[in-house]
């Protein structure tokens, strides 16, 4: 096979690896917007969006973040709902869950046994003491 069309197959197939969200430190963020005002002259601010890789309407999302106070130190929320945080009665409740679940493999195994045993005495012709009685 030509080694130029392999190539070229090999490229096709390649797997690139999946895009990341890009995080942003609230220092940076600072920082950016503190380059951003002292920008006085036309083409500056786009000048400095680009040798930085942001977008203006970061720019303006990270604005009114520092106006509202989101950008003071430690300020940050993390994306999503909040963590739940576990109780004690929850916790001590999936223990007591897990334990019965443990239990009753047990007691299937223990019944399957005794049935065994019965079929062994039938087939034997051992006659077992019944439940109620004291061997």
């Amino acid at each position: 096979m030509n080694p130029v069309v392999e190539e070229a197959r090999v490229r096709e197939t390649e797997v690139v690896e999946k895009a990341r969200r890009r995080g942003f430190t609230a220092e940076y963020k600072l920082r950016v917007l503190a380059e951003a005002e002292r920008c006085t002259k036309p083409g500056e601010v786009g000048a400095l969006l680009r040798r930085e890789g942001l977008y203006s309407s970061l720019l303006s999302a990270w604005r009114r973040q520092r106006d509202a106070g989101e950008l003071s130190a430690g300020s940050l929320k993390k994306r999503g709902p909040p963590a739940k945080v576990p109780d004690a009665s929850a916790r001590r409740v999936a223990e007591l869950e897990k334990q019965l679940a443990q239990t009753q493999v047990r007691l299937k195994r223990a019944e399957a046994l005794l049935d065994l045993q019965k079929k062994v005495s039938e087939i034997l012709g051992v006659e077992l003491p019944k439940p109620d009685e004291e061997p």
